[in-house]
């Protein structure tokens, strides 16, 4: 047998930074044939997921049945982004989710076998259930149950990279696993209580009792204040940046939207930059920054922020409520819509929902319907029939991307100066937009034009400068 010597590998060096981040991010995947079945699911209290099979289970109480659908399509395309393999879903109709066991005990017993049947190890609920509700669930179906709620936050705590993203996953993951922390049996007794320690048990054994799970608890919440009290240093560096982009005038526009709308692409088409991108959920978890100038000429600049989601969970609401302090705090909100998915006015109104949540919803909005050269032209027009301020963008081939900018342009705060200028009378297209766009205080007219004085927006003020003569 032919024997050859191994190729050597190279590192690629002309990569962007987000082609690095990217690779880096395709590197290490889930692996196959680690079975997560439960011999004794007694003895289980709390794990990290590892999906690998896994079969989704959605409860149908409000909508349609293709809204239902639809929903377990996305939860489906959420396990994928977490690594596992999809190999069934079944929804059930219901008004409303059963309080023990969310489908229901003859429901339930129906999943059982349909796990053995498909081979799946983990069943994941399209919805966030109680810890009574995932117990009582996983004693019948004797594999892992994770919720929709667990599987973001798995998602999350893959995909951060900064210190800051990685403590805010972490304590949203502790705050979601706290209540949800179990244990049975004498076995898991630290100590014994009272006499049960006895004269066999020896010193230090006896006292009042604690189990694992209080201790567990109680460490939990040592690292949760812990956490809290990094990420309040790291909010105070963070508003003081903005502080600092604030008091230098330069406008803010933070790109908003759902999960895998193009947020990060249009960031790179409007600055230029090589930020991460990636064709999956919660691609983005880090704002990442960038100055452009707009076609008026006005510096400013574009944050690329977290992408939403249907019923995004509270737990990461509350954690990354200084991240998304970057749209609350922005001039301009540039709300990145999937045009090319079925029904973007369910995307829109998600978003909106957490955007009002974080009280950003007073700030401007512009609707930017990305992937325009691929969307059905009927569920785009819809959208322009019920979003005044909208427009077609492709951040894959700059279509709209001149016009996005320009509705930036107008839509940002003006900021006034006072200017006392003679106006050639060659330009009285400058004079009419001051009449326009400005506060006009006094015009006289000279020998070699137009004096005036007035306040007008700053770009409109170094134009006026540029042609004012002496």
């Amino acid at each position: 047998m032919e024997v050859t010597e191994p190729t050597e590998l190279t590192e690629p060096t002309d990569l962007t930074v987000g082609e690095g981040e990217l690779l880096d991010r395709q590197a290490l995947r889930r692996v196959g044939g680690l079975s997560t079945e439960l011999e004794d699911v007694s003895e289980v209290e709390y794990r990290r997921v590892r999906l690998e099979r896994v079969l989704l289970v959605g409860v149908w109480t409000s909508g349609t049945l293709s809204q239902a659908e639809r929903s377990l399509r996305e939860l489906a395309q959420l396990a994928e982004t977490a690594g596992s393999a999809v190999v069934g879903g079944v929804v059930q109709r219901r008004n409303a989710p059963d309080p023990a066991t969310y489908v229901g005990s003859g429901k339930a017993n129906e999943l059982r076998d349909l796990v053995r049947s498909s081979g799946a190890d983990t069943v994941i609920c399209d919805g966030e259930l109680s810890p009574g509700q995932l117990r009582t669930l996983e004693d019948i179906v004797k594999v892992k149950v994770v919720d929709r709620t667990w599987l973001i936050l798995d998602i999350f705590a893959q995909h951060a990279r900064s210190r800051e993203g990685k403590a805010q996953v972490s304590l949203a993951q502790m705050q979601y696993l706290l209540p949800r922390l179990r244990g049975w049996g004498e076995s898991l007794s630290r100590q014994a209580g009272g006499r049960a320690g006895g004269a066999t048990g020896g010193v230090g054994t006896r006292g009042p009792g604690e189990t694992k799970i209080e201790t567990d608890r109680r460490r939990i919440r040592s690292q949760m204040a812990k956490i809290r009290s990094q990420l309040r240093t790291m909010d105070r560096t963070r508003a003081t940046q903005r502080h600092a982009r604030r008091r230098s005038g330069v406008p803010m526009v933070a790109l908003a939207g759902y999960t895998n709308a193009g947020k990060s692409s249009l960031l790179n088409r409007l600055t230029g930059s090589g930020v991460l991108v990636d064709d999956s959920l919660f691609a983005t978890l880090d704002p990442t920054v960038r100055k452009v100038r707009t076609p008026g000429g006005r510096d400013i600049t574009v944050s690329d922020t977290v992408g939403f989601v249907r019923h995004l969970p509270h737990e990461l609401v509350e954690a990354f409520r200084s991240t998304l302090e970057e749209i609350r705090d922005a001039d301009v909100i540039v709300h990145v819509v999937d045009g090319s998915d079925d029904v973007p006015r369910e995307q829109i109104a998600a978003v909106r929902e957490v955007l009002s949540e974080i009280d950003a919803g007073d700030v401007p909005e512009i609707i930017a319907i990305n992937k325009a050269d691929v969307a059905d032209e009927n569920v785009t027009a819809e959208v322009l029939r019920h979003e005044p301020h909208a427009l077609l963008v492709s951040a894959r081939s700059g279509l709209g991307i001149g016009e996005l900018l320009a509705a930036i342009d107008a839509d940002l705060p003006r900021t006034l100066v006072d200017v006392d200028v003679v106006v050639p009378y060659e330009r009285g297209d400058l004079l009419a937009r001051v009449y326009r766009e400005g506060d006009v205080v006094s015009v006289d007219h000279e020998e070699h034009g137009s004096h005036l004085k007035a306040r007008v927006a700053e770009d409109l003020a170094r134009e006026l400068d540029s042609v004012a003569t002496g």
